[in-house]
């Protein structure tokens, strides 16, 4: 296993990654006055409890959970358990498990320390490392959430061999994405990783995982609070969250959302920064790879979404990103490899034709 240090001003902590680092739980939760625990019910069946004797609220995951009624179920979980600042919350599940454990712990009593445990190729390469948390509301994707870093992460990439096959091609879509940021090595080892990935390879597992965190964390550490270049992080996702929210939550996962919003920001840099066409080639060879569409055609096709992902629908979607201002959705484009740009306008034409 290897261990990935994040510190913050006054807060510091370890991301684990590799095969068995869940069994790390008790450890990190020795000392308490009381654990609990948020877990995806099927994690929970599938690999048994984490600490033994704590409370557990069991849950089925998935976009709908992120909502005011289930931030109110685990608040009053928290109640229930007796928690005090002084006690942790575990967060044993993918994303959503991860986003709301995350959010409650912040507001509960005003902030007690959380345990991310993140059991999807998605979660443990992006969504559990940085410390945003979130839940939905009906004009948008995370319009409501805190910053609050955990006490620790603990990516065990043997859990990664219970995902489906679309729950793993899902979290390809952020590690494609988390490449291109990294620059030229990140982006070259996916690309020859990409065949023991899908294979589950546990070495490119390791591999690959260590390497997200890695150039998330430094990204995170330069930027915690997400006001300058911690937004590169977004590359693609202005897209990926209007594609969500016209859908509907739930109805395309986060990574297919997000294969589709860097194949459309890989046109609009071309388009507006002179982005070569061979990263756009690049990018979309790997999302085909990785069986994730590139173009919303494609994406409309596969979930018979012709009716929902409109134009009108995406532009509406796109108005309400919370990372611009109002009315002007930021777009974060890659120029390169490692080389990404935030703010970069796109004229109506040109998204006229990217949300045709």
């Amino acid at each position: 296993m290897v261990s990935i240090p994040i510190a913050l001003e006054g807060q510091r902590h370890e991301v684990i990654v590799g095969a068995g680092a869940s069994s790390e739980a008790p450890a990190l939760a020795a000392g308490r006055d009381r654990v609990a625990i948020l877990a995806d019910r099927r994690v929970a069946a599938l690999h048994g409890p984490l600490i033994d004797g704590a409370s557990t609220l069991e849950v089925d995951a998935g976009e709908p959970l992120k909502s005011m009624d289930g931030l109110a179920q685990v608040l009053d979980f928290c109640a229930a358990a007796g928690l005090s600042r002084g006690s942790l919350l575990v967060a044993y599940g993918g994303g959503t498990v991860g986003d709301l454990g995350g959010l409650a712990a912040s507001l509960f009593k005003r902030g007690l320390d959380v345990l991310q445990v993140p059991t999807t190729l998605l979660a443990q390469v992006d969504a559990s490392v940085g410390g945003k948390t979130a839940i939905n509301l009906p004009a948008g994707k995370n319009l409501a959430g805190s910053f609050h870093q955990p006490a620790g992460v603990l990516c065990d990439t043997a859990l990664l061999a219970t995902l489906s096959d679309a729950e793993f091609s899902s979290g390809l879509g952020e590690v494609i994405k988390t490449s291109i940021i990294g620059g030229e090595a990140a982006l070259g080892q996916t690309e020859e990783l990409m065949g023991s990935l899908i294979e589950r390879d546990p070495r490119a597992l390791t591999a690959v995982v260590e390497a997200c965190v890695r150039v998330k964390a430094q990204v995170v550490v330069s930027d915690p609070e997400e006001r300058g270049p911690r937004r590169a992080l977004n590359l693609g996702h202005t897209f990926a969250h209007a594609i969500e929210s016209a859908a509907g939550y739930g109805a395309v996962p986060h990574g297919v959302a997000v294969g589709v919003g860097l194949g459309l920001a890989a046109r609009a840099a071309e388009a507006t920064c002179g982005a070569p066409s061979e990263l756009t080639e690049r990018t979309v060879l790997l999302l085909e790879r990785a069986g994730l569409p590139s173009s919303l055609g494609a994406l409309r096709g596969v979930y018979g979404l012709e009716e929902r992902l409109t134009p009108a629908a995406l532009r509406a979607g796109l108005a309400h990103d919370k990372k611009g201002a109002v009315g002007a959705p930021e777009f974060v484009l890659a120029r390169g490899a490692g080389d990404v740009i935030m703010g970069q306008p796109l004229d109506e034409d040109l998204l006229a034709e990217l949300l045709a």
